[in-house]
């Protein structure tokens, strides 16, 4: 295969095409489809990069340094603040407690103490890249233990100033230089020197640099100024000897503030998402099959061992620094992989003499199957790790729930259960609430509000919620086959309690319906209606004649709605759409015959719509006639 640049993108965009979707299909995630196709297309399975994707890995890396950027704009100071706890107080435990886990596992397996605590530094530290992307892919970055594996990963970040400090002090390298030849206090003044430049950067000048190009009025110019600000940045703070990836992250707290936060975070999305995925490609792309399959039980070990090591310390701090049993479990799993950062340090503990070439080998491999076993161990952690740690919990608080006696139980309380129950609570009615996302959980308790992590769809759990007594069972979940699943169970064990039900569109309606559920709304029906209306007063109607025109369109449409379900039942296509066509002409007939006003002093010319009018009035006439 040739090595041109253009032959190398089109190999690379190949592989993202067809395995991504392919992944994503089979509930894999994007990340690992990317690992996969990093394999496959590897020197190992089809070689079609070589040793190409060594020098691609430098240029790839900058996609995490673009992606703590974007998250540093998520970020407020006064959020930092606030987590300032898990940052420095969890996120030392575990890059300590991780460390010293490994490094005497090392020694106990007869490695001396330089090199044992350089690997125990080095497997301390987790993937950012894999681990960011996977909790915002999943939606799990604002839960608890989405937030606590942020925080560590944050505190890794900046402890890889010290580790690289530590490294020559283990080696031979001389202790009063930095790699580069600089005294240690010139390299200090380096570093005091960079951060403040970031600070400056990202306080003074960005805004009236963003305000000069906003006289030119050009989109490109924009996302020229954003890739200068990240590029100049990681290359400051990487000549200070910093890592990139924080420097650029400080300069997205700092204008996470500013006006143009949003523009400068939809300039940099597209160049991270391709970066990333670039990234991801070459780490499967450097797995070393030939090395693996050498000392196949030695590398499984050590993988094995690592993860097993990091997962309970991280465990076990999780509980310390108090974090629910999911919580924990999120961050145990979500960090027991080895870092893309130990590429570098293990790279370097060579160049430092701390452990020889050979000795490194096997690690990089350790290092890159651990980050490719991370996708596949956050479908374990939801499919039967949170279950049932969740089942155990709801065993314990069953006697609570039974106790509450509340008359109305509502099962999902996202945006739309959360309305529903916010209405209800002011209006004196105690709930039962139960869902699946521990974020949730923990946001009604800091409003004192009780809830429980619980799939309500298993029987023991409605039982235990109480609907034998209920009054009313709200079903609010957001995924259709999961709704219709607990709307049959409810049915079908507590006949005689009236459900209401949201749906998502007129498909899932009918299913309800079918199931005898007569109060079943459309999630967004009532918004689109009401934004409908409001459309019609912009654009000249009376606000009288305008609710009047909603109000009409709305009956025709759930008079025609329970007709629809027959046809959709007896799959008869040809006269569903038949009679979809002629109930929109009903629609428009029934609306027109309204003859609305507009606003004199909106200047609007009627005339159009009063010939439509007269047509469909002459319309009318000769059919009666």
């Amino acid at each position: 295969m040739t090595d041109s640049v253009l032959a190398q993108a089109f190999v690379y965009l190949c592989a993202a095409v067809v395995f991504v979707p392919i992944a994503k299909r089979l509930g894999l995630g994007a990340v690992l489809g990317y690992l996969i196709a990093g394999v496959v297309i590897g020197p190992w399975v089809l070689g079609l990069v070589g040793d190409s994707h060594h020098s691609v890995m430098h240029f790839s890396e900058f996609g995490v340094v673009m992606m703590l950027f974007v998250v540093g704009l998520e970020l407020r100071p006064a959020l930092l603040w606030e987590l300032r706890r898990s940052i420095f107080g969890l996120g030392t435990a575990q890059v300590v407690g991780c460390a010293a886990a490994v490094a005497g596992a090392a020694i106990a397996l007869g490695v001396d103490w330089q090199p044992a605590i350089a690997v125990g530094l080095t497997f301390a530290m987790s993937s950012t890249a894999i681990v960011l992307s996977t909790l915002s892919e999943r939606g799990l970055l604002k839960s608890s233990g989405g937030q606590g594996s942020f925080s560590v990963l944050l505190f890794q970040d900046i402890s890889v100033i010290p580790i690289l400090a530590v490294f020559p002090l283990l080696g031979v390298a001389v202790a009063s230089e930095t790699e580069g030849g600089r005294p240690a206090w010139q390299s200090a003044l380096l570093l005091i020197g960079a951060v403040v430049g970031v600070v400056v950067i990202g306080r003074y000048l960005v805004r009236p640099l963003f305000q000069f190009l906003a006289g030119a009025k050009l989109r490109e110019s924009f996302t020229a100024a954003a890739l200068l600000i990240v590029v100049g940045i990681a290359l400051l703070m990487q000549t200070a000897g910093l890592s990139p990836a924080l420097g650029t992250f400080l300069a997205g707290v700092l204008l996470a503030d500013s006006e143009y936060r949003h523009e400068l975070e939809t300039d940099i999305e597209p160049f991270k998402g391709l970066l990333l995925g670039l990234f991801f490609i070459t780490v499967g792309a450097q797995l070393d099959f030939g090395l693996i399959g050498s000392m196949p039980l030695t590398i499984a070990g050590m993988v094995l061992g690592t993860m097993v090591l990091k997962l309970a310390v991280i465990r076990l701090l999780g509980k310390i620094f108090g974090l629910d049993r999911p919580a924990r479990w999120l961050l145990a799993f979500a960090l027991a992989q080895i870092g893309e950062f130990a590429f570098v340090l293990l790279q370097f503990g060579v160049g430092n003499h701390v452990f020889s070439d050979a000795f490194a080998k096997p690690l990089i491999a350790v290092v890159a199957i651990s980050m490719v076993l991370t996708p596949p161990l956050f479908i374990v952690l939801e499919r039967w790790v949170l279950p049932i740690v969740s089942e155990r919990g709801a065993k314990r608080e069953q006697d609570v729930i039974k106790h509450a006696d509340a008359p109305v139980v509502i099962a999902g309380y996202g945006r739309f259960g959360q309305i529903v129950g916010r209405i209800l609570r002011a209006s004196g009615f105690p709930l039962t609430i139960l869902d699946l996302d521990p974020g949730v959980i923990e946001m009604l308790s800091n409003l004192g509000v009780k809830a429980y992590y619980g799939d309500a769809s298993r029987i023991d759990l409605l039982h235990a919620a109480g609907c034998e007594h209920a009054k009313l069972f709200i079903l609010a979940v957001d995924d259709p086959d999961e709704a219709t699943k607990i709307a049959e169970h409810v049915r079908h064990n507590f006949p005689h309690l009236p459900i209401i039900a949201r749906c998502r569109n007129r498909p899932h309606y009918w299913q309800l319906r079918k199931l005898g559920i007569e109060h079943v709304f459309r999630e967004t029906f009532a918004a689109s209606w009401e934004s409908g209306i409001c459309a019609l007063r912009v654009l000249g109607y009376r606000a009288f004649t305008a609710q009047r025109l909603g109000q009409r369109w709305r009956q025709h449409e759930e008079s025609i709605i329970e007709e629809f379900r027959r046809y959709e039942e007896e799959d008869d296509d040809a006269t569903y759409w038949e009679k979809a066509r002629a109930a929109m002409g009903e629609a428009e007939r029934l609306m027109r015959q309204e003859h609305p006003t507009r606003l004199e002093e909106d200047g609007w010319d009627n005339e159009s719509l009063r010939a439509d009018q007269n047509v469909d009035a002459a319309a009318a006439e000769q059919q009666t006639s």
